[in-house]
């Protein structure tokens, strides 16, 4: 007597649960991938589910120090990553420093409680590509994550005013006959305003390998190495221009 072969029939149940965790996944592919760095317990859970909250993001990982986020994060591959500063062991400037080694596609955007200026400088060498305060209500952090996103430097109002002023005191220590070109002022502007290097490429009908060797020149004009300080320097001395003189 030959043994049945033993078949399992799909229920409408295991059907519908199949469904709906396909439908799960396909979401959540669509979604902007973001990593979590943060060492407090209370506050990572806090972030992860607000994260999570928005329709558009969805939090891929949770790291509970530099060291987990280097082992962790290269492999989610994420589209965005919030870092603390204060890590144990490895801070998370350093760790800032090493990702942006690993994943230099990715923006880092720290996410602290403090506002310490020299602590946003170093972070910005480190490869920051934004800096807000933990205090940044929900939506302005979706609206920071997206702007990032797209290739701006979103700062919470009160960092940015501080690196502001940190440019305006060096501004005299600075060669003043230094100029930008018209078209270099050009790609400045949209770079302030959020617009990736393909988006500038396009908009002045440019290749964006010619987009890429303006920056060069912008960069080494203002003495600076990323495009969140080039930006930063270009709303400084945009400001410092239109001051009434006297002031």
């Amino acid at each position: 007597m030959k043994a049945q072969k033993s078949m399992i029939r799909p229920t409408a149940r295991n059907t519908k649960q199949a469904s709906a965790s396909q439908a799960v996944d396909s979401s959540t592919e669509k979604r902007i991938k973001v990593a979590l760095v943060e060492d407090q317990p209370e506050v990572r859970e806090s972030w992860t589910r607000l994260l999570n909250s928005f329709p558009d993001f969805a939090c891929v990982c949770a790291c509970t120090s530099g060291e987990e986020a280097l082992r962790i994060i290269p492999q989610e591959q994420p589209d965005v990553i919030l870092m603390d500063i204060f890590l144990p062991r490895m801070s998370g400037i350093e760790c800032t420093a090493r990702l942006k080694v690993l994943l230099p596609q990715t923006q880092i955007v720290i996410l602290t409680a403090m506002d310490d200026q020299e602590l946003v400088f170093l972070a910005l060498e480190a490869g920051a590509d934004g800096y807000l305060l933990k205090r940044t209500k929900p939506a302005d952090l979706r609206t920071a994550l997206l702007e990032v996103l797209r290739g701006g430097a979103p700062m919470t109002g009160q960092i940015a005013r501080r690196v502001i002023e940190s440019f305006r005191r060096n501004a005299k220590n600075r060669d003043e006959s230094v100029r930008l070109s018209v078209r270099e002022e050009q790609i400045l502007l949209l770079l302030s305003q959020g617009y990736s290097n393909k988006l500038i490429a396009s908009k002045l009908e440019l290749s964006i390998d010619t987009v890429c060797s303006h920056l060069k020149h912008v960069f080494y004009k203002l003495h600076v190495s990323s495009r969140t300080e080039a930006v930063v320097r270009y709303m400084a001395s945009k400001t410092e221009r239109q001051k009434p003189e006297g002031l």
